[in-house]
């Protein structure tokens, strides 16, 4: 039972009189906060009251809402006492001492750097601890929205008070389950920051990103996280010259999946395909695409988000145009390219960079190599210099290779 003057009961109301569904208000929640992604399931915890919003979403709210932010504040008091007068307080009252003490410690410190923030969350794991997960959480879910926009040296800045924020949280003492809910939520925001280390070049430091997820994500007990964490591991070899790693890695997070469709399962077939397809393994990642197909056309929920940890069908046919690239089915990777061109209505930087590339390839391996030199050129010449250093570059650096004559050397006056 909620309280009639609470949180949930009002976000709710105000959703429904103005007939509104979650997906609307969500939108509305995405330009309160400058256009940065907002997670509808947000809205449906916060209504049900299973988790009341925290500090960092008051002003989003307000504005959303048409409310003031004493208002907003007023109605999460409200619920607070609600929960007090049915024996619930006494874990939020932690939960807010842990964060005040913890803020204050990250804020009385200078910044370390990226490494050693991943080394003091690595190290940290050996440990038990106690903590408030509900910032944790909030900044997971911001940050797991992909780029949007946004260079990956930028999302990466955004991230650095977070990720010291987890490296002091997982110092201190948890009760199990609470330690377990904290393990899944690192490897998550590990995970994330291997991926951008990943789209930036430094694969050294993705790896070693990607092994601290996986330790935190076998440390939750959720297989679909660890699945998840060893099919995006699999890409940094795949993507850098080493597709057998690759495929060893995309088999292990198969493994994790299980049979049951998930977002993850679809990833660790895609990374699959594309695995086996750059070893010269053609029937094996025929048969791989074969299954992320089956895989994709079942998935719903948030295993369909257009999210890091989503598999959404923009990202399935960026997944194909690459395996069908590779294997040299170029009608179908040109299909594939358009498809997915079509569902890229975000400023995605690196996505339409990315499927230009995979035409440019599909151009040499036609025969074409003129049309392919001039395409990949043009892509990365239109591409921010943030763009320059990692995936896209890498891409362009395997068709260089591959031509010959005056087109490679005019690709290469490009790399330059």
């Amino acid at each position: 039972m909620m309280s009639p003057d609470g949180i949930g009961v009002l976000l709710r109301r105000i959703r429904e009189q103005t007939g509104r569904t979650r997906q609307d208000q969500a939108l509305r929640m995405e330009d309160a906060q400058g256009g940065a992604w907002f997670d509808p399931d947000n809205l449906k915890r916060w209504e049900a009251e299973r988790r009341l919003p925290t500090p960092v979403w008051h002003e989003a709210i307000a504005r959303a809402y048409g409310l003031t932010t004493g208002e907003v504040r007023r109605a999460i008091a409200a619920s607070r006492k609600h929960r007090r007068t049915q024996s619930k307080e006494d874990e939020d009252v932690n939960r807010r001492r842990f964060i005040g003490a913890a803020a204050a410690a990250v804020g009385a410190s200078a910044l370390p750097g990226i490494a050693q923030a991943r080394e003091g969350i690595d190290g940290a794991l050996g440990t038990t601890g106690t903590g408030d997960l509900a910032y944790l959480d909030a900044a997971f879910e911001r940050h797991r929205g992909g780029y949007r926009g946004r260079s990956p040296d930028t999302v990466l800045t955004e991230m650095q008070s977070d990720l010291n924020l987890l490296r002091d949280v997982l110092t201190r003492p948890h009760p199990t389950k609470t330690r377990a809910d904290l393990a899944r939520t690192t490897a998550g925001i590990a995970g994330l920051v291997a991926i951008i280390q990943h789209d930036r070049g430094d694969q050294p430091d993705s790896a070693r990103w990607f092994t601290t997820a996986e330790k935190a994500a076998r440390e939750s007990g959720d297989r679909r996280m660890t699945a998840w964490v060893l099919a995006r591991h699999a890409m940094v070899p795949l993507n850098y010259g080493a597709p057998q790693t690759a495929a060893r890695l995309a088999a292990q997070a198969r493994r994790e999946a299980g049979q049951a469709p998930s977002a993850a399962a679809a990833l660790a077939a895609a990374v699959t395909a594309r695995s086996l397809a750059a070893c010269g393994d053609t029937n094996g990642a025929v048969k791989a695409v074969e299954d992320v197909r089956t895989l994709a056309e079942r998935l719903d929920g948030p295993d369909t988000a257009d999210t890091w940890f989503g598999y959404p069908t923009q990202k399935h046919l960026v997944h194909l145009s690459q395996a069908y690239t590779l294997i040299g089915d170029t009608p179908s990777a040109y299909a594939a390219q358009n498809d997915a061109l079509k569902l890229t209505v975000t400023p995605s930087v690196m996505t339409r960079a990315l499927l230009g590339m995979d035409t440019a390839m599909c151009l040499h391996l036609e025969g074409d190599p003129r049309a392919a030199a001039d395409l990949a050129a043009d892509t990365f010449e239109r591409l921010p210099a943030s763009y320059r250093t990692g995936l896209i570059r890498s891409r362009a650096v395997g068709l260089h290779h591959q031509l010959t004559g005056r087109h490679r050397d005019q690709l290469g006056q490009a790399l330059e």
